[in-house]
C-alpha cells in the first residue's frame, strides 16, 4: 500500500535537489529564488485539504484514495516531462518574459499534482490499518519515501560520472543534458510505481454503505465541501492543534534547507557562478547529499519501527529533529571540495530527522482523529507545513541579502536552529499517548 510513495518521491526529490539550480541556469538571482519556490507551498495549502475532504466522500470501483493517486501520477509525470524544457517553452508562450518563469509555472503544476497524489496515501495507510500499526505503516512510508529520493537525488550524477551523459546546457533550454534525462526517467518512475499500489491493493467500503450515501447526499456540492474545511479547523482536536507548533517550526527549518543547500554546497566549493564547471559539481553533488540523506530515511525508517513499538513517540521524534539540527548547524562549519564528504556527513543527520518527519507526527495525529474525516485532517495537518514554507519564500530572499549578506550557508545553519526548536517543542508541549488532551485543549 505504500509502494506508491517510491514513485511521488521521484517527483519530490527531483524537484528539491535541482530547483534551485533550475532557476539560475534560467537566470534567476539568488534572492529572487525563495519568492519562485512560493508555488510549492501555496499549492499544497490549497489542494491538500480539498482532495482529502473530497476523498472522505468518495466510492467508486477504485475505492476511495486509489482515484486521487492515479490522476494525481498522470499529471505529475506529463509536468516532470515539461519541467526540464521550461527554456524552450518560455521562448514559445512568453518570449518577452524571463525564462524562469515558466519553470515557476510548471513547479506550481507539478506541486499540485504531486499533492493530489501524495494527501490520499497518508488517510489510506491510516484506513487499513489499526492503531496498533500506524507507527509502521508510515514508518514504511518512510521506507519507500527514502529509497525513491535516493534514487532521485542521484540521476544528474549517475548519468554524468557513471554513464558519461554530458552536463553541458543544452540549447534554449539552459539545462544540462543529464538533469534532462534525470528528469525524463522520474517521471516514468512515478506513473510506474503509483500504478503499481492502484492496481495491486484493495480498499475496504464503508462499513455501512446507506449511511454514507446519505451522508453524501447530504454533503453534496461543492460550497458545502469548502464549508466543511473551517467546521474541521473549529473542531481540531487538542493533540493536532499541539502538533502544529511543532510542525511550523520543523517545516521552517526543512524549507531553509531546501531552498538554499543546493546552492549552498557551490559556495562551499568556491563558486557562486552558474556557468562554471565548479558550481555544477557543487550543485551535482548536493544532489549527492540528498541521496545519501534519504538512504539514511529508508534505513532509519527501520529502526522508527521498532522504537515506536517500544517508545513514546514525541520522546523518539524530538530526539530526530534534535540531530537534524545538529546537522545542519555543521554545514557552517565545512570548507572546500577538498571537505565535500563532510557534507555528507552533515545531511546523513538530516537523513534521521527526515523519517522521523514523514512518519511519527502522522501516527501520533492518526490516534487522536475521528475516522470518518481522516482525509480531510490529514489535508488541513498540511496548513502547518505550507504556512512556515509560504512566510519563508516571502521573506526569506529578503532576510538571506540584506541580514546575512546574501551568505547561504548561513541561510542553512538557520534551518538547524529551527529544528532544535521543533525538538524542544515536541518534548514540551505534545502529549504522551496514553495522555490524549481533549478536542478543545
Amino acid at each position: 500500500m505504500s509502494f506508491g510513495f517510491l514513485g511521488i518521491q521521484f517527483g519530490w526529490g527531483l524537484q528539491m535537489a535541482n530547483m534551485s539550480p533550475i532557476y539560475k541556469y534560467l537566470g534567476a538571482a539568488d534572492d529572487q529564488i525563495s519568492k519562485l519556490w512560493l508555488a510549492a507551498p501555496l499549492t499544497g495549502f490549497i489542494v491538500q485539504p480539498i482532495i482529502g475532504a473530497m476523498s472522505d466522500r468518495t466510492w467508486c470501483p477504485l475505492g476511495r484514495r486509489r482515484p486521487y493517486f492515479l490522476v494525481g501520477a498522470i499529471l505529475s509525470s506529463i509536468a516532470l516531462v515539461l519541467m526540464p524544457n521550461s527554456g524552450s517553452l518560455a521562448d514559445w508562450l512568453m518570449p518577452n518574459l524571463p525564462k524562469f518563469y515558466m519553470a515557476a509555472i510548471l513547479l506550481w503544476i507539478l506541486d499540485a499534482s504531486i499533492n493530489v497524489s501524495m494527501e490520499p496515501f497518508r488517510a489510506f495507510v491510516a484506513d487499513k490499518l489499526p492503531e496498533e500499526q500506524r507507527g509502521m505503516g508510515f514508518a514504511m512510508q518512510s521506507f519507500f519515501i527514502g529509497v525513491g529520493a535516493v534514487i532521485a537525488g542521484l540521476l544528474p550524477y549517475i548519468l554524468r560520472n557513471w554513464f558519461h551523459i554530458s552536463s553541458e546546457a543544452d540549447g534554449a533550454n539552459a539545462l544540462p543534458i543529464n538533469v534532462r534525462i534525470s528528469f525524463y526517467i522520474g517521471a516514468a518512475a512515478f506513473f510506474s510505481a503509483v500504478l503499481w499500489t492502484v492496481l495491486s491493493t484493495k480498499e475496504n467500503p464503508p462499513e455501512n454503505m446507506e449511511e454514507f450515501r446519505r451522508k453524501k447526499a447530504e454533503r453534496r456540492g461543492f460550497m458545502h465541501l469548502l464549508k466543511e474545511i473551517p467546521d474541521a479547523l473549529a473542531n481540531m482536536p487538542g493533540t493536532m492543534r499541539r502538533l502544529a507548533l511543532v510542525q511550523f517550526f520543523t517545516w521552517l527549518g526543512l524549507f531553509c534547507m531546501w531552498l538554499h543547500f543546493s546552492n549552498a554546497v557551490p559556495v562551499i566549493f568556491g563558486s557562486n557562478d552558474p556557468g562554471t564547471d565548479l558550481f555544477k559539481r557543487g550543485a551535482e553533488w548536493a544532489g549527492v547529499c540528498y541521496a545519501l540523506k534519504d538512504a539514511v530515511t529508508f534505513l532509519a525508517a527501520f529502526g522508527l519501527m521498532a522504537a515506536a513499538r517500544k517508545m513514546d513517540r514525541r520522546h523518539v521524534h524530538s530526539v530526530c529533529l534534535a540531530l537534524g539540527g545538529v546537522g545542519l548547524l555543521a554545514v557552517g562549519f565545512i570548507h572546500g571540495e577538498e571537505q565535500k564528504y563532510l557534507l555528507l556527513g552533515a545531511l546523513a543527520l538530516g537523513g534521521i530527522a527526515w523519517a522521523s518527519i514523514l512518519s511519527m507526527p502522522y501516527a501520533i495525529l492518526a490516534g487522536a482523529l475521528p475516522p470518518e474525516r481522516m482525509g480531510v485532517y490529514m489535508g488541513i495537518f498540511n496548513f502547518f507545513i505550507v504556512l512556515p514554507e509560504i512566510l519563508a519564500a516571502l521573506f526569506f530572499g529578503d532576510l538571506v541579502k540584506n541580514y546575512l549578506h546574501g551568505n547561504l550557508v548561513h541561510a542553512v545553519m538557520a534551518g538547524g536552529v529551527c529544528l532544535f526548536i521543533a525538538a524542544a517543542l515536541t518534548v514540551a508541549f505534545v502529549p504522551s499517548e496514553n495522555k490524549q488532551p481533549s478536542a478543545n485543549a
